[in-house]
């Protein structure tokens, strides 16, 4: 007969397995396996592209010589569906976007490093939505620089983020392309706020809620290396108290960043009162350590004539950019990304004698009775 345990026996082993986990006794083990997680699924992430791309390499080369037709495609991912049962990512599909996705990158040197940075699911949004060269690129690399998610991927990509980053590149003063030469990239002409799901007809109290309620995503348009430093940020000038909509700090440049918010039209008084708010911070919040502060004014619309000639004259590291809470509708970004590809066509043209263009270069042709092909792998 088995004998049980008096209950008070039991308890030391309850208290010993129920420890939090949150115990700082156990921070170092964790840290190890979340960083041998965040390993093996940088592996396991760098030999699948690798591999999408070897097949996609290889498909390319039979149909460029002739070899192979539609339908053996179709044969081949029946072929491997039989050799490996429950196998997913080999449809018919599938493996025409491992071809587009070797023939988009093959010619260029810069992004055949960076393939292997960004997820399979990455790449697609990426070819599903992206025509330039330019277009593509642009968003492999801010995605490895902000780690964006395939959400917010998604997100940035329908809302043009490539062509207001281009086409409209934001209204800096000189002050702050002297102080921070680094900051030219580093903010937008134009700010997508859609998430905030604001009405057409709200205040500044309105969107300043709606920015701390969803401050993480806010921070995400934003760019990663910004952090948060306060809200309604008190600063005191003589006898009198004032507050800063809000202040950032942003780790590469280095520096505070001041936003105010307007709901209307930009003005150029509004410049006056940033620059204000921007001495004070220099004078009592900057640290030695840390370069000039900066100042954003974020305004429901601005005319460009009158933010050129406000900033033209001004001594403050300062910039003005829009805020939008809902996207453009999709006939008139269409109209204007048109717009962009003949632009930077013409630029092409213009620029062919210089440097070799990717369209001139005969892919399908150089295959063509040798059974290999001299391209980049990534």
């Amino acid at each position: 007969m088995t004998r049980r345990l008096p209950a008070k026996q039991a308890v030391p082993a309850v208290v010993v397995h129920d420890r939090p986990v949150t115990d700082p006794a156990f921070d170092e083990v964790l840290s190890l396996i979340d960083a041998a997680k965040h390993r093996a699924y940088q592996a396991v992430n760098i030999e699948l592209v690798t591999l999408y791309w070897q097949v996609g390499e290889y498909i390319s080369q039979k149909i460029a010589s002739a070899e192979w037709g539609d339908g053996v495609v179709v044969e081949l991912a029946q072929a491997i569906a039989r050799r490996y049962p429950g196998l997913r990512g080999f449809t018919r599909s599938n493996l025409f976007r491992m071809c587009q996705f070797f023939e988009a990158y093959c010619h260029h040197e810069k992004v055949a490093p960076l393939v292997r940075q960004l997820s399979w699911s990455h790449h697609l949004i990426i070819l599903g939505q992206c025509k330039l060269d330019e277009e593509r690129l642009f968003y492999m690399r801010r995605a490895i620089a902000e780690r964006w998610g395939k959400r917010e991927l998604t997100r940035q990509c329908r809302a043009r983020a490539f062509q207001r980053a281009v086409v409209k590149p934001p209204a800096r003063s000189t002050a702050l392309q002297a102080e921070h030469p680094g900051a030219v990239g580093l903010f937008k002409d134009v700010y997508s706020l859609e998430f905030l799901e604001l009405p057409d007809e709200h205040t500044e109290a309105d969107l300043h809620r709606g920015l701390l309620r969803n401050l993480g995503r806010f921070i995400t348009e934003l760019g990663r290396d910004f952090c948060f430093v306060g809200s309604e940020y008190p600063v005191q000038v003589g006898k009198q108290d004032f507050a800063i909509d809000l202040v950032f700090f942003h780790r590469g440049l280095c520096g505070l960043v001041a936003v105010e918010l307007k709901v209307r039209e930009f003005r150029p008084e509004d410049l006056g009162k940033l620059s204000f708010y921007l001495e004070a911070l220099d004078r009592d919040v900057r640290k030695p350590h840390e370069r000039p502060s900066i100042g954003v004014l974020l305004c429901a619309t601005k005319d460009a004539e009158v933010v050129e000639f406000a900033l033209s004259r001004t001594l403050s590291p300062a910039l003005v950019a829009e805020y939008q809470t809902v996207l453009p509708p999709k006939a008139v970004l269409q109209a204007k990304l048109h717009e962009l590809y003949e632009q930077l066509a013409t630029t092409e043209e213009d620029a062919a004698p210089k440097r070799k263009r990717p369209a001139s270069l005969p892919p399908k042709k150089s295959t063509k009775g040798t059974g290999t092909a001299r391209r980049k792998r990534p």
